[in-house]
């Protein structure tokens, strides 16, 4: 079956030589934060995804969702996987970092966005879609929130777990000091200057 091929190949490459044994570097935040835009940086820096292209690139996202769909079971204990994973990048996100398996280490990027930029993306989002959302963008916005601080505080105090904030709207402003933030994180193996030329200002959309 075309799934099973490739899945088969999707590890393929080596694991890289450059980041500390046994890690993993997560991408995370919420929907819309720039946690695509991020993976692209990551591979264009020099890492490895973790990525079956099952979820194609649309209006929505032009450049592709670097996605990985089991990713989305980790919650139900579908973890096998993630031994393969390391020494590259996997995008997760923030309600499923609980659910890693604790014998790896991450380094975890979060990616941070105007919560109000996040809620509009939604929304047009779901219009793409024709579907629609019950509850008011104000109720939504810190919903979301609360649980993103929740969860930066349950990594905060995790031993195999380290993280730090990456701001969507600054690094798009001026991505040479974010992008020198990222590469000193994860130890400073990363081509910089391929990183920061992912950066694209004209997919900045749903401004606040």
């Amino acid at each position: 079956m075309p799934t099973m091929k490739l899945f088969k190949n999707l590890f393929k490459s080596e694991p890289q030589p450059t980041l500390p044994p046994n890690t993993i570097v997560v991408v995370s935040g919420l929907p819309r934060s720039g946690t695509s835009m991020m993976m692209k940086m990551l591979e264009a820096g020099g890492l490895t995804v973790v990525s079956d292209g099952l979820r194609e690139a649309d209006t929505d996202n032009p450049k592709g969702y670097y996605e990985f769909e089991r990713v989305k079971q980790l919650d139900k204990g579908d973890s096998e996987w993630v031994a393969d994973a390391v020494g590259k990048v996997v995008k997760v996100i923030v309600a499923l970092l609980e659910h890693l398996p604790p014998e790896f280490d991450y380094q975890v990027l979060f990616m941070n966005r105007h919560i109000e930029e996040v809620l509009a993306s939604q929304r047009r989002m779901l219009e793409h879609r024709g579907e629609d959302s019950n509850i008011s963008d104000e109720k939504l916005g810190e919903l979301l929130q609360k649980h993103v601080n929740k969860t930066k505080n349950w990594v905060s105090a995790q031993p195999n777990f380290t993280g730090i904030d990456v701001d969507y709207n600054q690094m798009l402003i001026d991505p040479a000091p974010y992008v020198r933030e990222v590469n000193q994180f994860l130890n400073g193996v990363l081509d910089e200057a391929a990183m920061a030329r992912v950066v694209d200002p004209s997919l900045y959309r749903n401004r606040s």
